[in-house]
């Protein structure tokens, strides 16, 4: 993806953009269906781009949840979710309703609750991850959020959601069990990832 990208506005206001315009500028061709980024607070944010490490890790944690989904809820694998007018993360892989997928909206709605489990799985954002989109996830009531480092597979589970913190925020090596309350029969060593 070549997208020019600017600092030079550093400090300076800047036009806040919502997710209905990102919408208009796809349907436009302003924007490609294929170009990565995310709508951060009205701001238009390029993501970095994919590299093998992460890459693996979000194929077996894929694979992993898929095995161990209830009938009630499903997998999406870099959906663009919606979190207000002026946030869409694209997270590498999000746990939520099936009834989701039903809305007749553009990009999935996540309303405060329907997020069981989100994961970004980071090379060179985990600064951001850990940071910046964590408040985000508690923001709007994310259950559970991951940040995986790609490169360690050291991972930062947060849990309890209140305002832009958690209450809970335990880091686990790749040789400890990863396990969620959201999947009872889903577990997964990082260490084990071919």
């Amino acid at each position: 993806m070549n997208v020019a990208v600017t600092t030079t506005a550093e400090g300076f206001p800047r036009r806040a953009f919502t997710v209905e315009d990102i919408g208009r500028m796809i349907e436009a061709g302003v924007i490609r269906e294929d170009e990565r980024f995310e709508l951060v607070e009205g701001e238009i944010v390029v993501m970095a781009p994919k590299g093998v490490a992460r890459e693996r890790i979000k194929s077996a944690l894929t694979v992993a949840i898929s095995r161990a989904l209830p009938d009630h809820l499903t997998i999406a694998v870099e959906a663009t979710l919606r979190l207000s007018d002026t946030i869409m993360l694209e997270p590498d892989v999000a746990v939520f309703p099936k009834t989701l997928f039903t809305r007749s909206t553009t990009f999935v709605q996540l309303n405060p609750g329907d997020g069981h489990l989100v994961i970004e799985v980071a090379a060179s954002s985990l600064a951001h991850d850990k940071d910046l989109k964590a408040r985000l996830y508690a923001r709007h009531g994310v259950r559970e959020f991951w940040v995986i480092d790609a490169n360690s597979r050291s991972t930062w589970v947060h849990t309890g959601p209140s305002g832009d913190q958690w209450s809970s925020i335990t880091e686990r090596g790749p040789r400890d069990l990863l396990t969620t309350p959201a999947l009872p029969a889903f577990s997964i060593r990082l260490s084990e990832v071919d």
